[in-house]
C-alpha cells in the first residue's frame, strides 16, 4: 500500500505540474487581448514579494542565536525549491518572453526578492550569531559545523556569482574578530611561555583554525584567515620570541635543539617575511661564535710560548672553525630544509671572521697548514680511514669559499705541496690528487694548473731517474761513488727559491757533472739550475759510541763534510769554504750545534752564532736511534 501511495503522490505532482505549465502556456500564447504574458511576469514577482514579506521575514525576525540560523537555512532551502518549481511552471516565460525582452530570469528575480526583503534586514544579526558561535567553538564548546556551513553559503549564493556580499557582510567581520582573538592569545602566552612552548601552542592553534576554515568558510577565506593567525601569533611576536634570554634562537642553536629549530622553520617559512629576522639572527649567532674563536686563538697565541706557532693557531682556530661550519651546515640541511637563504647567511657570516688575521697569520695560510698536516706523513692521516681523510680535505676546500684572497691560499698551499713532494713527505698520492680535483672544480683550472704541474713533474722525475740509473749501469766509466737522485722541475710550476753558488766537495761536484752530461744528451731546449737548498742527503756520522745515519739537507751535508779534513774550523773559514751568505751560514751552524742534535761543538758554548765562534766535530755525540733527521 505504501508503494502505491508513493506512486500516486508522484503521479499527482507530475499531473499538477503539467496542468500548471499548460495553463501558463495558454495564458502566454493567446491573441490579444487575451495574451497575459506581461501580467504573468509582473505577478510572479509580486507574489514572491508578498510571500517573503508576510510569511518568511516575520518567522525569522522573531528568532535569535542558533535558532535564527536554523530557521534561515530552512527558509532559504524552501525558497530555492519554490523558485525552481515556479521556473518550471512558467517555462514559456524563461524560454521566449524573458530573452525577447532582455529581462531578469525568474530565478534571479527570486534571489533579488529574497535579498531585498529578507537578507538585507537580518544579515547583521546572522553575522553576529556566526561570530559568537565561532568564538564559542574556539573556547572549546561544540558547534554544529554543518549548520554554520549552510549559513555561510547563503552569503555566497545571495551574490549570484559575485563574492561582494560574502566578503563585505561576513568575511571581513570574521577576519577582524580572528585578528583580535589571536592578538590576545599571543600577548597572553608571550610572557609566560618559552620559545619552544610558544611554538607548540601556535602550531596547535594553526591546525585548529585551518580545520575550522575548511569546515564552514568559503575556500577563498582560508588563506586570508591563516595569514591573519600567522601574523598575530607569529610575526607580531617574532622578534621577542627570537630574543628570549633563556630559550631564544641563540640558545636553540647553541644547545643543538634540532626539533625546536625544525618547528621554527616550518612555522615561519610559510609567512611573508617570517624568515628575515631568523636569517639575521642566524648570521649574527655565527659571527659571534666566529669572533669568539678568533679571540680565543689570539689569547692562546699570546699566553703560550710554543715552538710551532702555526700548529698552535690551527688547534685554537681552524679545527674549531670547521666544527662550527659543520654544525651550522647540519642545521641548514636538517632543520631548514636546505633553504638557500640560510646558505647565503652562513657564507656572509663566515666571510666576516675568515678574512681576519689570527695571531698575525692569515686564515688562508692556516688552511694550507691544516691541509699539509692531513696530507703529509705522520700528520695523523695514517690513523683514519680513506673516507674520513677525503671528508676532512673536502671541508678545507669548502671553507676556502669564504676567503677573499684565494690566491694567497694557493701560494701557501703550493709551498707546502712542494716540500711534501720534494722531501717525500706526502702520505698518499691519491689524496693529493683528490684535493686538487676539488680545488679545480670550485676555483677553476687556472687555480690548480701549477699544482698539477708539480705533480706531473714528480711523476716524470721518477721515470727519468729510472732511465738515469740504466744509463749509469750501461756506462761504467761514469759510475758514481754516491747514490744520486735528481728531480728535474719546471721553473714556472714551483715556488721561487733563491739559488746559491755552493762550493761542493769533489764527490758531489762529479755527480752533478755526470748528470748534466746525461741530461744534455736527452734535451737541448732546457737548462738546469741546481737548487741545493731543496736537496736532502743521507750520510753516516762515525761517532765514538756507534755510527749513526744522519738525514740532513744538502747544505748541512756539505758543511759537515768540511770536518772530514779539519778537526776545528772557525766561522770565517766555514763561510769562505761554503761560499754562502752569512744568514745561510748562521742558520746551518745553529741547526748543527745549538738545536736538538749537537753534531758540532761550539766555542763559546751558547745558543747564538757569531763570527768569532770556533766549531769542531762532536765525536762523543750519541743517540738511542741509529738513524736521525737533523
Amino acid at each position: 500500500m505504501r508503494g502505491g501511495e508513493i506512486g500516486w503522490s508522484h503521479r499527482g505532482r507530475a499531473s499538477l505540474q503539467l496542468q500548471a505549465a499548460r495553463t501558463a502556456y495558454k495564458m502566454c500564447t493567446q491573441n490579444r487581448p487575451y495574451d497575459y504574458t506581461a501580467e504573468l511576469y509582473e505577478n510572479y514577482k509580486a507574489a514572491l514579494e508578498e510571500y517573503l514579506g508576510e510569511k518568511v521575514f516575520p518567522s525569522l525576525n522573531e528568532k535569535h542565536d542558533v535558532y535564527l540560523l536554523k530557521e534561515l537555512t530552512k527558509k532559504w532551502s524552501n525558497h530555492l525549491v519554490l523558485i525552481r518549481w515556479l521556473s518550471r511552471f512558467f517555462a514559456y516565460l524563461e524560454r521566449f518572453y524573458i530573452p525577447q525582452k532582455s529581462l531578469d530570469s525568474l530565478e534571479k528575480i527570486g534571489l533579488i526578492c529574497f535579498r531585498e526583503l529578507v537578507y538585507n534586514k537580518i544579515y547583521g544579526r546572522v553575522r553576529d550569531d556566526i561570530l559568537t558561535l565561532i568564538y564559542q567553538e574556539r573556547k572549546g564548546e561544540k558547534l554544529d559545523r554543518a549548520l554554520l556551513n549552510d549559513t555561510t553559503q547563503i552569503f555566497v549564493a545571495i551574490g549570484q556569482g559575485q563574492m561582494v556580499f560574502y566578503e563585505n557582510d561576513l568575511e571581513a567581520a570574521v577576519l577582524k574578530s580572528t585578528a583580535n582573538y589571536y592578538h590576545d592569545i599571543g600577548r597572553n602566552h608571550i610572557t609566560e611561555d618559552s620559545f619552544p612552548d610558544y611554538m607548540i601552542m601556535a602550531e596547535e592553534y594553526l591546525k585548529l583554525e585551518e580545520d575550522r576554515a575548511s569546515s564552514y568558510l568559503h575556500n577563498d577565506t582560508k588563506p586570508k584567515l591563516m595569514e591573519i593567525v600567522q601574523k598575530e601569533l607569529l610575526l607580531s611576536q617574532e622578534n621577542e620570541l627570537l630574543e628570549k634570554e633563556h630559550s631564544g634562537l641563540h640558545v636553540l642553536l647553541r644547545d643543538g635543539k634540532v626539533e625546536d629549530l625544525k618547528r621554527m622553520y616550518e612555522l615561519f617559512h610559510c609567512t611573508n617575511g617570517g624568515l628575515d629576522p631568523i636569517l639575521s639572527k642566524f648570521k649574527q649567532h655565527i659571527i659571534s661564535d666566529g669572533k669568539s674563536l678568533v679571540k680565543q686563538s689570539e689569547d692562546a697565541a699570546g699566553n703560550k710560548k710554543v715552538d710551532n706557532q702555526d700548529s698552535a693557531a690551527e688547534m685554537v682556530f681552524i679545527k674549531k672553525v670547521i666544527e662550527l661550519h659543520d654544525e651550522h651546515l647540519g642545521y641548514i640541511a636538517e632543520c631548514f630544509n636546505g633553504n638557500n637563504q640560510f646558505y647565503k647567511a652562513l657564507r656572509e657570516a663566515f666571510e666576516v671572521f675568515c678574512n681576519k688575521m689570527i695571531a698575525g697569520t692569515s686564515v688562508a695560510e692556516l688552511l694550507a697548514i691544516h691541509a699539509d698536516n692531513i696530507l703529509k706523513k705522520g700528520g695523523g692521516s695514517d690513523k683514519i680511514n680513506e673516507e674520513a681523510i677525503e671528508e676532512a680535505l673536502d671541508k678545507i676546500v669548502r671553507l676556502l669559499v669564504y676567503i677573499h684572497d684565494k690566491d694567497l691560499f694557493a701560494e701557501f698551499y703550493r709551498k707546502k705541496l712542494s716540500r711534501r713532494l720534494l722531501f717525500d713527505r706526502s702520505a698518499n698520492d691519491e689524496h693529493e690528487k683528490f684535493i686538487l680535483s676539488k680545488l679545480k672544480y670550485q676555483n677553476g683550472l687556472q687555480f690548480t694548473s701549477k699544482m698539477e704541474g708539480m705533480i706531473t713533474d714528480m711523476t716524470l722525475a721518477k721515470e727519468r731517474q729510472v732511465e738515469f740509473v740504466k744509463h749509469l749501469q750501461s756506462n761504467p766509466q761514469e759510475n758514481l761513488c754516491i747514490d744520486l737522485v735528481v728531480n728535474v722541475l719546471t721553473t714556472g710550476f714551483w715556488p721561487n727559491h733563491k739559488t746559491t753558488d755552493l762550493h761542493l766537495p769533489a764527490e758531489m761536484a762529479n755527480s752533478i757533472v755526470v748528470f748534466n752530461k746525461y741530461y744534455s744528451s736527452k734535451t737541448q731546449s732546457r737548462k738546469l739550475t741546481w737548487m741545493f737548498s731543496l736537496g736532502t742527503c743521507t750520510m753516516v756520522g762515525r761517532f765514538d759510541a756507534k755510527p749513526i745515519e744522519l738525514i740532513v739537507t744538502t747544505q748541512q751535508a756539505v758543511l759537515l763534510m768540511l770536518f772530514n779534513t779539519s778537526d776545528r774550523l772557525s766561522y770565517e773559514e766555514i763561510t769562505e769554504q761554503l761560499n754562502l751568505p752569512n744568514d745561510d751560514v748562521i742558520r746551518l751552524l745553529h741547526s748543527l750545534s745549538c738545536a736538538k742534535y749537537k753534531i758540532l761543538l761550539k766555542e763559546p758554548n751558547n745558543r747564538s752564532i757569531s763570527k768569532h765562534d770556533i766549531f769542531e766535530f762532536n765525536s762523543r755525540f750519541t743517540d738511542r736511534m741509529r738513524r736521525i733527521k737533523v
